[in-house]
């Protein structure tokens, strides 16, 4: 509730200052993967995150790479894309088997490790999903999904606010101008935690 402060102005309780940003940041987390499985790999049906309608082709689709990788397991493509289903399918485990074979085939797919981080946080463990991340940074620093996944990470899963706060300023190195998936400048968000410390 906001409040009247010196001078007439209004001021909100830090306590819900602080609810709000991390119902944003949830929110906007829960957006970024969604963006971020589409951008890392050839586009799929668009469809309900969690359920894959046979009727919208991706099961069949599914069938057809399982197919593919069985014939051919080296076909890096259509392990990608195994991991995409069922990232959208809520398979974690299964996601995550089908980018570790993708990435054992080809090491270097920093939007793919970053998939992957995903599914480890999904699947608590956030470590893991952490040195997901960083490889994905290794491989292009440029990227910025990972820089801001790995300060989800540290600030939700881990309790670690400065690492947090540390991954997205290195991410403001990057594009000074990143936006959160809900829309919130990165700089101003850290600038609303560093406040918090």
């Amino acid at each position: 509730m906001a409040k009247s402060g010196p001078g007439g102005g209004h001021y909100v309780k830090r306590q819900t200052l602080t609810t709000s940003v991390a119902i944003a940041l949830m929110v906007g987390f829960a957006a970024g993967l969604v963006y971020g499985v589409y951008k890392s790999g050839p586009q799929l049906p668009a469809g309900a995150p969690g359920a894959v309608n046979p009727s919208d082709g991706r099961a069949a689709m599914l069938a057809r790479l399982e197919e593919q990788v069985r014939a051919n397991p080296k076909d890096v493509e259509a392990w990608i894309q195994i991991g995409h289903i069922n990232f959208d399918k809520q398979e974690h485990q299964a996601a995550i088997t089908a980018y570790e074979k993708a990435l054992a085939i080809n090491p270097a797919n920093a939007p793919v490790l970053t998939d992957l981080g995903i599914m480890y946080r999904r699947t608590g463990k956030p470590e893991e999903a952490i040195r997901r991340f960083d490889a994905a940074i290794a491989v292009d620093p440029k990227l910025e999904n990972p820089r801001y996944n790995k300060g989800i990470v540290l600030m939700h899963d881990m309790d670690d606010r400065d690492g947090a706060i540390a991954a997205w300023e290195e991410l403001l190195e990057v594009n000074p101008t990143a936006m959160a998936p809900n829309g919130q400048s990165v700089d101003q968000m850290v600038t609303e935690f560093k406040k918090q410390r």
